[in-house]
């Protein structure tokens, strides 16, 4: 039975939970760990040293290099993201964005420089598409994105998304693009290349391609942006007559229809992570990336599978060793976070069970609509956004958002539309793909996303929608309980108050999540020890991730960070806040003195 309490002080009103029959009964202290080794601000530090890659570079000694300490960041600082910092500064806290910007990282911004122009445009979650490219190419975009966050003040997380089994084309002889007339002949075959391609041969990556495929079936490159009709079968090549012209990439996903239907037998036996995932997934752990996004999930159980794997692979490697010149200390690994990409009919059949299991979830358009009925994509999406909320599991709208700003400087009426009616059913995330990796203008794309996202937050806000909102109830499969109620109750507070701001202080981030999924018309100010923790909490609606050293005194960490950012001006004196905490089970609301 949970039995609330009530304490006033004339600072502060308090709220605290107990589970226990008695309400005079408080739960212990829990005293948080505490680190044994101190380093000092300057030392330098190597490259960290893990069980694939055993070199060892000094970095650029010209200024003090940024590194983690054992424990969490410095007792006397707070880290916070630079980005974050400005809009406090300069909007307030009513004007600060909630929803997330993820980018894909191609050829236009794998540079130390361009990564910086995406970081301080907005971009929380860096992503790296497995599809493309090869791992050392991969491993360098990491660690440019790990020295930014250290170097600059970021705290942009570092997503990982597996390539797949599905049927796809090849990589097109290592020609960027290849233009597809209407009416020309294109052969697809499974033949490999190793050199030059025959002109208009595109390879295919399935071997029963060949064979699956009947003269008459139509061919669909990535879902209906360029279609072909198949008109001969030779061997192991299929030769076949474009009858809608476009744009072929490489790597390109492939469906087939026959009769106005799609053809999928042979997908549904590929298996959900082929051997080349399997060693990409190595790669990201031992790179120590924050997400592995999983493509064409067709059940729970491979979720599943993939997490109790990362779970093991994070014990045996128990952890990363950074050495100084003063001393060696040890840091723990964290476990990575696996988001279900939602792009298959496989997947809408088992889609509560696979978000239920998942970390999150991607809704990948593109290829969805290449496997259902265009018309259904929207309301598909709409229903994913609301199961990721009910399950506490941030969902990332993704593919063809600014399609067009590839090569155009400025975005369709429509494609703002469609932006605006994500950011509307309160999506998490929305994620750059193209238009961010090979676009002519990554940050124009970026700023388009930014300020629609901005402007349509403060109409929800303005027009009161959270009205509109049913209050959710964590299905019994998931374990709400008294954190549910109390993040619940909270940012019920927070809106009737109209606080300032919600503060949580969370070693897991499992609280801060739990408020996020309340939507409520303040930010959320997460504090926590872990970097790892805080990179991951950067992808959820709302939130706004700080490190922070915490203490077994909650007042003692409440006074030093309304003293630590107060003197970074990111908040003022008087501001209404609601405090939360994991640790105490309480709910304090305070003016900042």
């Amino acid at each position: 039975m949970v039995v609330p309490s009530l304490s006033a002080t004339s600072q502060s009103l308090r709220f605290s939970f107990s589970i226990t029959p008695s309400p005079s009964r408080t739960l212990p202290k829990q005293p948080l760990p505490k680190s044994s080794v101190r380093l000092s601000r300057y030392v330098p530090l190597l490259k960290p040293i893990s069980a694939v890659k055993t070199e060892v570079s000094v970095p650029d000694e010209r200024k003090p290099p940024i590194f983690p300490t054992v424990g969490g960041p410095n007792v006397e600082a707070i880290e916070a993201d630079k980005v974050t910092e400005a809009e406090l500064k300069e909007n307030g806290f009513r004007s600060t964005r909630r929803t997330k910007i993820v980018c894909t990282i191609g050829p236009r911004t794998c540079g130390f420089e361009e990564l910086e122009a995406l970081a301080v445009g907005g971009m929380n979650v860096a992503r790296i598409n497995m599809c493309h490219g090869t791992r050392e190419w991969h491993r360098q975009v990491i660690e440019r994105v790990r020295r930014l966050n250290a170097e600059k003040g970021f705290a942009v997380a570092v997503m990982m998304d597996t390539q797949g089994s599905e049927i796809h084309m090849g990589d097109l002889g290592g020609a960027a693009s290849a233009k597809a007339e209407d009416g020309e002949h294109w052969t697809f075959t499974v033949r490999p290349f190793d050199v030059n391609f025959p002109e208009r041969t595109i390879s295919v990556n399935y071997d029963g391609f060949a064979e699956d495929v009947k003269v008459g079936d139509e061919l669909l490159v990535d879902g209906g942006m360029v279609r072909f009709v198949v008109t001969e079968k030779i061997g192991p090549d299929v030769s076949c007559c474009c009858t809608d012209p476009g744009l072929l990439l490489p790597r390109a996903n492939l469906t087939f229809w026959r009769n106005g239907s799609l053809v999928r037998e042979r997908n549904a036996m590929l298996p959900t992570l082929s051997s080349k995932d399997w060693l990409d997934i190595d790669f990201g752990i031992a790179e120590g990336i924050d997400f592995i996004a999983v493509s064409f999930v067709k059940s729970a159980e491979v979720i599943k599978h993939l997490k109790s794997y990362i779970a093991t692979q994070s014990t045996e490697s128990t952890c990363k060793f950074y050495l100084t010149v003063m001393t060696i200390f040890v840091q723990p690994c964290s476990n990575i976070a696996v988001i279900a990409k939602i792009e298959s009919i496989d997947s809408l059949k088992h889609l509560e069970e696979i978000i239920s299991a998942s970390d999150g979830a991607m809704v990948a358009r593109g290829d969805l609509g290449a496997q259902i009925p265009l018309e259904q994509v929207p309301s598909v999406q709409k229903r994913i956004v609301e199961l990721g909320r009910k399950f506490d599991k941030p969902v990332i709208v993704a593919s063809q958002l600014l399609e067009s700003m590839i090569e155009y400087p400025i975005p369709t009426r429509a494609e703002v539309a469609d932006v605006s009616e994500a950011v509307g059913q309160q999506a998490d995330a929305l994620m750059l793909s193209g238009e961010s990796a090979m676009g002519q203008y990554p940050e124009k794309a970026l700023a388009v996303l930014r300020s629609v996202s901005l402007r349509i937050e403060r109409w929800w806000r303005e027009e009161k929608h959270r009205a509109a909102l049913e209050p959710l109830t964590m299905p019994s499969s998931v374990c709400g309980g008294v954190p549910e109620e109390m993040c619940n109750a909270a940012v019920k507070m927070a809106n009737k108050l109209k606080a300032d701001a919600l503060f949580v202080y969370t070693k897991t981030g499992h609280m801060a999540s739990l408020l996020s999924r309340g939507r409520p018309d303040c930010p959320i100010f997460a504090f926590t020890t872990m970097p790892s923790v805080r990179r991951r909490l950067n992808l959820q609606w709302g939130l706004m991730p700080f490190s922070l050293s915490l203490s077994d005194d909650m007042e003692s960490n409440l006074n030093r960070a309304f003293s630590l950012l107060k003197a970074r001006g990111m908040i003022n004196s008087g501001g209404l806040i609601i405090v939360v905490s994991d640790k105490l089970r309480s709910i304090q609301v305070i003016n900042v003195p």
